[in-house]
């Protein structure tokens, strides 16, 4: 095992899946045609959001609510509301995405304007529209699975209406997993892999960045768009350097988790670094780099994912604020915190 090694100790929340896909029968007309009688659909808006029940205890906010002390077992958690497919339509919309199935229920998503979330009793009554980032973190696994996919392929459906190849209209194919043009061209849901890497020294400190538009004192780990042609560790490599200007070695996977903002694949790996080689944050992409010790990390993430910098640092460290538990970074922290002694 190699200096300062761990791995993560949860599941990043948005890998959290009951679904199950299977590509037969997406191609199986009777399948598609047969299944909406007894579908239940996620209805996605064009923000986003989707309607969430949520049970917490008497007087207190979802959002106040420490992901891990959510208990679905005890039947307190978040969960997508969904609809009977018949409810939204008499078949499936031409736009509707078969997500999966589970225990025997078919899963559909379709998006919906505005307009008919005020104006429809089908989209109104109690609980409360929420997007993946706010809501995220505290879905049970089978909201997280619903509006992960249907939030990644919708947006994919809303940005792929032309060809690439002639740029003639494409139509839904496959239950809405391919779009064929009127030329024949088929194209499929587009996702874009980019790298989220933990620098560490091995020991003890780890380097956090900040972006510019980022409020002052939110922190994260260093991640970037991996280029056509280069491996995933070639990308760590590089992105590392450029954006803070060091080189690191040791770079190993620790797991990965969808972003579907628009349709991005994070992959997340640590690596080790030398914290005496002086930082070089890249101009107009970081504005600030650091390296802070463990404990100072741990007094970060005890402050929660709304702590602000208004709270001393106990241990005389610099004050940080963290990305929320809806991001791999929040994982990936995590459990580099939990690895030492």
């Amino acid at each position: 095992m190699s200096p300062g090694d761990f791995s993560l100790t949860e599941e990043p929340v948005l890998s959290r899946n009951a679904l199950s896909r299977d590509e037969n029968r997406r191609l199986d007309p009777g399948y598609v045609r047969d299944t909406w009688a007894k579908a239940r659909v996620v209805v996605v808006d064009e923000s986003g959001r989707t309607p969430v029940d949520w049970e917490v205890e008497p007087g207190r906010e979802f959002r106040e609510v420490d992901a891990a002390a959510w208990d679905d077992a005890a039947g307190r958690g978040g969960h997508v509301r969904t609809r009977a497919g018949t409810d939204v339509a008499a078949e499936p919309p031409a736009e509707a995405v078969l997500l999966g199935e589970r225990e025997g229920v078919p899963y559909w998503a379709v998006r919906v304007g505005t307009e008919r979330t005020a104006d429809s009793d089908i989209f109104t009554g109690e609980g409360e529209w929420a997007d993946l980032r706010a809501a995220g973190a505290f879905l049970d696994p089978l909201g997280s699975g619903l509006l992960t996919g249907a939030v990644a392929t919708l947006n994919w459906h809303d940005r792929a209406r032309f060809c690439a190849i002639d740029g003639t209209r494409t139509r839904p194919h496959d239950a809405g997993w391919a779009r064929v043009c009127d030329n024949g061209h088929e194209e499929y849901p587009r996702t874009d892999p980019a790298i989220i890497c933990l620098v560490h020294d091995g020991a003890d400190r780890v380097l956090l960045a900040r972006q510019p538009v980022w409020p002052a004192g939110r922190y994260s780990v260093l991640a970037g768009f991996v280029e056509s042609g280069e491996s995933l560790e070639a990308c760590v490599h590089r992105e590392i350097s450029e954006e803070v200007g060091i080189a690191v070695s040791d770079v190993r996977y620790l797991g990965s988790q969808a972003w579907p903002f628009p349709r991005s694949l994070m992959v997340g790996f640590h690596a080790i670094g030398d914290p005496d080689v002086s930082l070089t944050p890249q101009d107009g992409e970081i504005a600030d780099a650091l390296w802070i010790t463990r404990d100072t990390l741990r007094a970060a993430l005890a402050r929660g994912d709304w702590g602000t910098r208004d709270e001393p640092d106990p241990t005389g460290g610099p004050v940080v604020m963290l990305p929320g538990k809806v991001s791999i970074a929040r994982t990936m922290l995590e459990s580099w915190a939990a690895a030492g002694g």
